[in-house]
């Protein structure tokens, strides 16, 4: 389990990013981190890993400070930043010096992963396009098999048939002893795996639930006569809204209707989910 606790950080006293976040996220989903330019989200992710060291507040990692940099901690975790470099080796070469951190490395199952995204594990990583390295890396840090896997935009740079391949390797990786974790503003490449959501905003933690919790007490959709509206905006397809489901009606979730309504009108769903 990660958890954190009144976690603030700033840059500097004058660009302060997070404040007072606490939140915990277990094993066994695929939790979306969601928030406006600049609300913090990869900086969260590198608090987690225990990159950076908070402002106040802690972090835990199954009970354990990141920052004490234990092997048995580091070995579960891996994280996949929107932008990185690897060194001008081949994959083969990087996953031959690095898989020996990670005790549960599987390098079938990394070339596996490389043929099905297609990706060439035996060429310079240097040699390849953004979205290649990408890819690479992702096939990588599957076969590592750690606990907890954080992602910062993974879909970035990946083409629509990547897209489709990725979604469909991340949904066969999260069992009961697994985490992922995505930070993302393109909600559309990933809405269909996501089953816990967590919103940011300059206060905290605005919302952390699962969708079925989410569907439990939302609608979306189009609206009829007497639905409480939290929020609403107009569509090709017509009015589409965010209301409170009164009924127990079954509705499709739109995280980016939600997410929306949760930024526009954060009250209301603080009120509803009985958030602080």
């Amino acid at each position: 389990m990660i958890t954190t606790k009144s976690l603030s950080f700033g840059y500097t006293s004058a660009q302060q990013v997070l404040n007072n976040i606490t939140l915990s996220m277990e094993r066994g989903h695929i939790h979306g981190l969601l928030g406006c330019n600049g609300i913090g989200k990869t900086t969260l992710l590198k608090l987690i890993c225990g990159i950076m060291r908070p402002r106040s507040g802690e972090v835990r990692i199954d009970g354990i400070d990141p920052m004490m940099r234990r092997k048995e901690t580091l070995s579960e975790l891996i994280i996949i930043p929107e932008e990185f470099d690897l060194p001008n080796i081949s994959l083969e070469r990087y996953a031959a010096v690095t898989a020996p951190f990670y005790p549960r490395f599987d390098r079938g199952a990394m070339l596996g992963y490389c043929e099905e995204l297609g990706v060439n594990p035996r060429v310079r990583l240097h040699s390849l396009s953004m979205g290649q390295r990408k890819k690479a890396y992702i096939a990588f840090a599957l076969a590592c098999n750690v606990s907890m896997l954080l992602l910062d935009e993974p879909t970035n740079g990946l083409d629509i048939p990547s897209k489709s391949v990725f979604r469909r390797l991340l949904a066969g990786y999260v069992d009961e002893s697994r985490m992922v974790v995505i930070s993302t503003h393109q909600v559309a490449d990933v809405e269909q795996l996501l089953d816990n959501i967590i919103i940011l905003n300059e206060q905290g933690v605005m919302l952390n639930a699962t969708t079925s919790e989410i569907c439990e007490r939302l609608k979306f959709g189009r609206t009829v006569e007497g639905d409480k509206v939290i929020y609403s905006e107009r569509t090709i397809q017509g009015d589409m809204a965010v209301s409170v489901n009164e009924s127990g009606e079954d509705s499709s979730l739109s995280i980016e209707l939600l997410f929306n309504a949760t930024v526009t009108n954060p009250h209301a769903i603080a009120a509803i989910f009985n958030q602080k």
